[in-house]
């Protein structure tokens, strides 16, 4: 019982947040910070929440009375992996049986399968999830680089060429490459066509960002490795730059969203026969480099906690470690 409310809560779903309803929220994300040592919710979540959320997702409250007291992001966006969630519950309203309130919820409006994110790794969060009848699929850590620090140069391996990808023509050839590359990947080396061009579709997509490495074997021309770039905030174009005499491009203007962009190493790739060659590393460098070009201030990268030689590739280009999210999913 919240302050001897005595009426059953209520879970109102909603698209964007009212100025008053933010402020709700924002203070029980603020409570559980402060509590926990740790942000319940995503940045990518909380820059949107400031401007009252990003449609198609939809914001689910939960009311117990007047009171707050759990709010939950649910995104529907992702048309291959499947609808997310994240959450929180007010620290002073926990254990009464709001988190699973709103997570049945979530449930119902996610239509099928749901992923649901638990961010910096607090045990009590874990528990909850598994009592849910959650599977732990996966511990990803967050890293991030500045893009204002120096970069190593590009030396390519020798006979190694750099092009772009293109739709329609590389398809097929880069699937390949993307399966062998991740056999042992429980969901990167699955992707199908159709996969594939769903993320073509996206509106971030920008083939300039995506580049393949080649080297002619039997007089033909065989991609063995690849690097796809991916700017969050907005889709960055020339004329939305401005570049000053001396200095880094800026931008022009703040994005879409609300919040400066930020690049990102989606997925880098390498055919095993072409392993041991360095290969990522220079790869790596390339989009580092595509991404400064734009005037980005940061980049970020995902990589799973048991990969610890990609770990120790990052790192060794200044990537440091920024947070710790762990998914499960509910079948």
């Amino acid at each position: 019982m919240v302050d001897g409310v005595d009426t059953p809560p209520r879970v109102d779903v909603v698209g964007r947040l009212t100025p008053d309803q933010i402020e709700a929220v924002t203070t029980v994300v603020d409570d559980a910070t402060e509590a926990d040592g740790v942000h319940p919710l995503s940045e990518h979540v909380m820059l949107h929440l400031r401007y009252g959320g990003d449609e198609p997702a939809r914001n689910l409250l939960l009311w117990h009375g007047s009171h707050l007291v759990a709010y939950a992001h649910l995104d529907t966006t992702d048309p291959v992996d499947g609808p997310s969630v994240e959450m929180v519950v007010a620290p002073a309203t926990r254990r009464q049986g709001f988190g699973r309130t709103i997570i049945a919820a979530a449930l119902e409006h996610a239509h099928g399968p749901l992923r649901l994110w638990a961010h910096g790794g607090l045990a009590e969060a874990s528990l909850m999830a598994e009592h849910l009848g959650f599977q732990r699929i996966r511990v990803l850590l967050q890293l991030r680089r500045s893009l204002f620090a120096p970069l190593p140069p590009v030396v390519l391996p020798d006979g190694v060429t750099i092009r772009t990808f293109q739709p329609g023509m590389d398809d097929e050839a880069w699937l390949a490459v993307n399966a062998r590359a991740f056999a042992s990947h429980p969901e990167q080396g699955h992707w199908t066509l159709q996969d594939l061009r769903q993320r073509m579709a996206e509106a971030w997509f920008d083939p300039a960002g995506f580049f393949l490495a080649e080297k002619e074997i039997d007089g033909h021309p065989e991609l063995i490795g690849f690097h796809w770039t991916k700017v969050h905030g907005h889709h960055l174009h020339e004329a939305q730059l401005v570049h000053t005499h001396g200095s880094e491009p800026t931008h022009s203007h703040a994005d879409e969203h609300g919040h400066e962009p930020i690049g990102e190493v989606y997925v880098v790739g390498v055919d095993p026969s072409a392993q041991g060659m360095g290969l990522g590393r220079q790869l790596t460098l390339i989009g580092l480099q595509r991404l400064r070009s734009l005037g980005l201030q940061q980049v970020m990268l995902y990589v799973d906690e048991s990969n610890v030689a990609a770990i120790r590739l990052y790192e060794s280009l200044g990537f440091s470690r920024w947070d710790t999210d762990v998914l499960f999913r509910h079948d």
